[in-house]
């Protein structure tokens, strides 16, 4: 009994870590990437510097279905990116030019946790366009 109520208390704490660690993922890309990025879509198109959250991972997924390929290429291209790497269509690029470098803004580690949620929780379900094939 004692080993049960052991395990299910690792299991517990396992799980509210994971929460935890999640949260300030989220933290962390409101308080790096929202400047720029919002996690939902616009209502007004005005005021929008680039593309929403939905909509690129969207789009990385469609191109890496699976979860350790698209964080290699998010904290590939977050921190070197370039026209070649980019994965939206050529009209967003042209709408938003290429996304600056954030060397010195984000640190690897940071932006690897930033990824790993981004992949976690993006696009959101419902989200047009959202692939129910997407492998994890």
């Amino acid at each position: 009994m004692k080993q049960k109520l052991l395990l299910l208390s690792l299991l517990g704490s396992t799980l509210l870590f994971a929460k935890e660690e999640s949260l300030s993922a989220q933290a962390l890309f409101q308080q790096k990437c929202t400047t720029c990025h919002t996690m939902q879509r616009p209502t007004s198109p005005e005021n929008v510097m680039a593309p929403a959250l939905n909509g690129i991972m969207k789009h990385i997924k469609m191109r890496y279905p699976l979860k350790a390929d698209a964080v290699a290429f998010i904290n590939d291209y977050v921190l070197n990116p370039s026209q070649e790497k980019a994965i939206c269509k050529p009209q967003k690029l042209k709408r938003f030019g290429l996304m600056p470098s954030q060397k010195g803004n984000v640190s690897k580690e940071e932006l690897n946790r930033i990824a790993n949620w981004m992949f976690e929780n993006y696009p959101e379900q419902g989200f047009k366009g959202h692939q129910k094939r997407i492998m994890r």
